[in-house]
């Protein structure tokens, strides 16, 4: 089933003219998750459309994101301003001021404990009118019925007070966002509204224990499967936003499916995620930016591996894959299966080349293992020992050459170098080597012998032996400047590869291979998330882009691993010419994904509101 997705849009500013526009997520100044990179990303082009004046993002107030991403107004002027001022004068925490992003948008937080000892009487209300039972005790549910109440009652004021005479148009993310629309629409306001699923909770929940959740997909009764997982309350939330908006979107065709069978609600619009690409522009230096961040992941395999045995980085390709820990649902299970084939594929056909693939997930963990940590440390003084080495080498040949009064000879090297320096450095080399296999996983996990990466690994017996062409790194955390292994950024790190691996299972758009693209770095997606359908809809010569799509829609986990592994194997097989190419390539393709374009989108939707 497909849907009307990929629909042209209005000129922009048509959209925008004499319209007020907010957006209200939980992530807005608040960093937990994907919709978080959505918002912050989309707002200098919304800005550029609609106006400083005429954009407000609203989101929940919490002190320690708030310190470090957002200042406070002293100019309450306008209807926006004058409803916050009511507000507190009414007795809520209510705070007004700009988001400290690109744009500095006008933003309005709103405190969720603030209203904590109205809890009963707002879930009363929401029973009584909408009929969904919030339980007792869970902090998020009642931090979003608390935020959730108050968003409401922002509306309500500020229509009151003449702010809804214009066109206003608020657009709601997700569930935690959800919860004022029923009021909204119940209460009459004079507001049109546009609720975004990004993922169906059910939806996330059943494809995790379902291998065969498309399949399965238009039989599930919604009502007993959310019982059983315990999220009733979540899902009414969902529906009844759903059901309550002007209009109703969500990422992906995947994901439009998914909605029909689990909301009970075709979408009318597909909002597909975009980028601030300017934000990963380099003016075209990306081959340049590869290969100094390339060095320092070399520089971390060499004191990793080399301990242990060497290889030739300049035969070595780095691949690596990143998300939440979802072993299935991101398709961590088919990248091992892959590479373990990849592995056999490789030495069967003689290949001269070696890949470190990384895992860059978030598991609990008690510490770094001691042993990667001293790795490090060991060949961090080995290369201070090379270097003063170099310094003590460098003058003494000069004098040595330049004070030769003979014939012109070369002299021997090693009788430069003093005792003290050859002693210092064949102590560190002697510590550091080892006969130890490399380790697999950089922390302590708390849970080792149940982690399903691990156990993968140690039954494929895929834990770096020398003989392996494809070695592991699992990292159980993120990576970060302040990472004492890698000493980069993620977005360095990712410049520093040749390929980002992400064949999910369920991904209702999938930020990560659009970073990578947009980074000038190849990726393989798979065509049941948003991010590879729409490839396969809007680019025929993916390939040739760097974008490879795994094809597991109506295929088994074998065929998909296989497919997976060939891709692989001919990436692999490319030399350096034709992947500095393909980087080329990526670069040339990112901007079709920039804001700037795939904004058209979400004039549609608005648009679509306003007729109401």
């Amino acid at each position: 089933m497909q849907h009307d997705i990929f629909l042209s849009g209005n000129e922009p500013d048509s959209v925008y003219q004499g319209m007020k526009l907010f957006e209200i997520a939980w992530e807005v100044c608040n960093q937990v998750g994907g919709i978080y990179t959505v918002i912050r990303s989309k707002v200098p082009s919304v800005i550029e459309k609609c106006g400083k004046e005429n954009y407000i993002l609203l989101g929940p107030y919490f002190e320690n994101q708030a310190a470090a991403n957002f200042d406070e107004f002293e100019d309450y002027s306008g209807p926006v301003g004058q409803a916050v001022v009511k507000m507190r004068e009414m007795g809520y925490q209510v705070h007004y001021g700009q988001w400290i992003v690109s744009g500095r948008p006008r933003v309005v937080l709103f405190d969720p404990y603030t209203v904590y000892d109205r809890l009963g009487e707002i879930k009363y209300y929401i029973w009584e009118h909408h009929h969904i039972s919030l339980p007792e005790g869970d902090q998020l549910l009642n931090q979003v019925a608390s935020f959730g109440f108050q968003v409401k009652e922002f509306f309500r004021i500020m229509c009151e007070m003449g702010g809804c005479f214009d066109k206003v148009v608020a657009h709601f993310h997700e569930w935690m966002a959800g919860l004022p629309i029923p009021g909204i629409r119940r209460e009459n306001l004079n507001i049109r509204t546009v609720f975004t699923t990004h993922a169906t909770l059910l939806g996330r929940y059943l494809a995790m224990n379902d291998n065969e959740f498309y399949e399965h997909l238009e039989f599930y009764n919604w009502e007993k499967e959310a019982n059983f997982f315990n999220v009733r309350a979540i899902v009414d939330i969902e529906r009844a936003a759903a059901h309550g908006a002007h209009i109703f979107s969500t990422v992906s065709n995947v994901t439009a499916r998914e909605c029909k069978y689990l909301l009970g609600r075709v979408p009318e619009v597909i909002l597909p995620n975009g980028l601030n690409i300017t934000r990963f522009e380099v003016l075209h230096q990306i081959q340049n930016l590869h290969a100094e961040n390339k060095g320092k992941i070399h520089d971390f395999v060499m004191g990793h591996f080399f301990q242990s045995y060497s290889f030739d980085l300049d035969k070595t390709i780095y691949f690596f894959t990143s998300g939440r820990y979802e072993y299935h649902n991101k398709g961590y299970d088919l990248t091992l299966e892959a590479l373990a084939r990849l592995n056999w594929k490789m030495q069967y056909a003689g290949i001269d080349r070696t890949v470190v693939c990384f895992f860059i997930t978030k598991q609990p963990f008690h510490s770094f293992n001691p042993e990667v940590l001293e790795a490090k440390a060991q060949i961090e003084d080995i290369r201070r020992a090379c270097e003063e080495i170099e310094v003590q080498l460098g003058d003494k040949l000069y004098r040595k050459i330049t004070s030769d009064s003979g014939t012109y000879q070369f002299p021997d090297l090693t009788a430069l170098v003093d005792d003290y320096n050859k002693l210092k450095l064949r102590r560190f080399v002697q510590s550091w080597k080892s006969k130890r296999l490399p380790k697999v996983v950089t922390h302590n996990l708390v849970d080792d012998q149940k982690d399903e990466i691990l156990n993968f690994l140690r039954t494929a017996n895929l834990v770096n032996n020398q003989h392996d062409k494809v070695k592991v790194v699992y990292h159980p955390d993120f990576v970060s400047a302040s990472n004492p292994l890698f000493k980069m950024e993620y977005a360095q790190f990712v410049r520093g590869c040749h390929l980002g691996i992400f064949p999910s299972y369920y991904e209702p758009w999938g930020y990560t291979p659009l970073e990578a693209l947009a980074s000038g770095i190849p990726s393989v997606t798979s065509d049941l998330s948003g991010f590879g359908d729409y490839v396969m809809h809007n680019f025929p010569d993916h390939d040739k882009a760097g974008m490879y799509i795994v094809e597991r829609r109506n295929r088994d986990f074998n065929q998909a691993a296989s497919q997976l592994a060939d891709i692989l194997f001919r990436f692999v097989q490319q030399n350096r010419r034709e992947r500095v190419a393909l980087r080329n390539n990526c670069e040339a393709a990112s901007p079709h994904f920039d804001w700037m374009n795939l904004g058209k989108f979400y004039d549609q939707a608005y648009e679509k509101a306003l007729r109401f």
